[in-house]
């Protein structure tokens, strides 16, 4: 079977990481209803080995493919139109998605159908934490998002300001748990990067080069959310980690941070306010900080596993896929959370 992967556009940060894999990619651009249209630069390069192809261009070429990694449920529904086996990554929780979209039907139906709809297409689901997996139920396998300490360029911190990497803060606030960010911060320096339209003074980076500079110079990072709709980290979390920078958030049970040595997690407001006072009026501590930061996302979120768990999932979508007309296609209901 061919080692091409044909990867539907969505969350450029997340799909960079495919390149670990080492093999070639297509990714498909110009899909309805992106905000851009081809790939986004400003976000991070194109991949090494990739094509950017447009869904017709992908029709016309009747390549031929290892696997396809769908975002959602139209693309898999695009998907059909081709003979190769598909993963499903679930980025979200349910219950995220029902607070913040309002779901028109109930969340348990809408579980069931999702689980029904990738059992019946042969489909294989990556979940991109356990808690997402626990959210919908379905999923085959758990590939936490990765980042390396390599990529980044050596901290300073001489910013004496916060950071926080979010776009569209005002379709998920209860996600982001962003009236207790606001409360806890109101009074502290931050930089929020971000695609935020109608947010003064808010802008996404312009490119990867300039989002490690932001990180290089920021002097901690702010990570908020509400554990029943989202993790303890992110994958923009995980990047400041290893850039070296300390976080702050409320306390998670899926956060990695260990307080009061790669950072700081209150539920006070007030006090979590003075966390950052303290990273603000001393260099040197949340230097420290951010080197365990650095540590902690290396022995846990490395590129090594994301690599040895991804594959594992093409493998298990690859027999799932082959094994299709033997049998009514089996999805199981309880992940693997190696």
């Amino acid at each position: 079977m061919n080692d091409r992967l044909l990867v539907f556009n969505c969350h450029e940060a997340w799909i960079y990481q495919l390149r670990l894999l080492q093999c070639p990619l297509d990714i498909i651009v110009d899909l309805r209803g992106r905000e851009t249209s081809g790939w986004d630069q400003n976000m991070r390069p194109i991949p090494p080995d990739t094509r950017l192809l447009r869904w017709d261009e992908v029709l016309q070429n009747r390549e031929s493919y290892g696997g396809i990694i769908a975002h959602n449920l139209t693309d898999l529904l695009d998907a059909r139109a081709l003979d190769a086996p598909r993963i499903l990554v679930l980025h979200e929780t349910i219950e995220g998605a029902a607070r913040e979209q309002a779901l028109s039907v109930p969340r348990h139906q809408f579980r069931e159908a999702v689980a029904q709809f990738v059992r019946l297409t042969g489909t294989h689901t990556v979940a991109v934490s356990k808690l997402k997996a626990r959210s919908w139920r379905c999923a085959n396998d758990v590939v936490p998002s990765s980042a390396d300490a390599e990529d980044y360029l050596p901290w300073c911190g001489d910013l004496a300001k916060g950071l926080r990497v979010a776009n569209h803060v005002a379709r998920r606030p209860y996600t982001l748990l962003w009236n207790f960010h606001t409360e806890a911060f109101a009074e502290t320096p931050v930089t929020l990067v971000g695609r935020n339209p109608g947010w003064e003074g808010v802008a996404p980076a312009a490119n990867w080069a300039d989002l490690k500079e932001t990180f290089r110079r920021h002097r901690f990072y702010i990570h908020t959310a509400d554990p029943e709709m989202e993790d303890g980290y992110n994958m923009a979390m995980l990047e400041a980690m290893a850039a070296g920078l300390p976080v702050l958030g409320n306390r998670h049970p899926t956060s990695p941070i260990e307080h009061g040595v790669s950072g700081f997690v209150s539920n006070d407001p007030a006090e979590l306010r003075g966390y950052a006072r303290q990273l603000l009026d001393d260099r040197e501590l949340a230097g420290r900080m951010g080197r365990a930061a650095q540590r902690l996302v290396a022995g846990k979120f490395s590129g090594a596993k994301f690599r040895e768990g991804f594959r594992r999932a093409i493998e298990g979508a690859q027999q799932l896929w082959r094994g299709r007309n033997a049998g009514a296609p089996r999805v199981v209901e309880t992940a693997s959370v190696n």
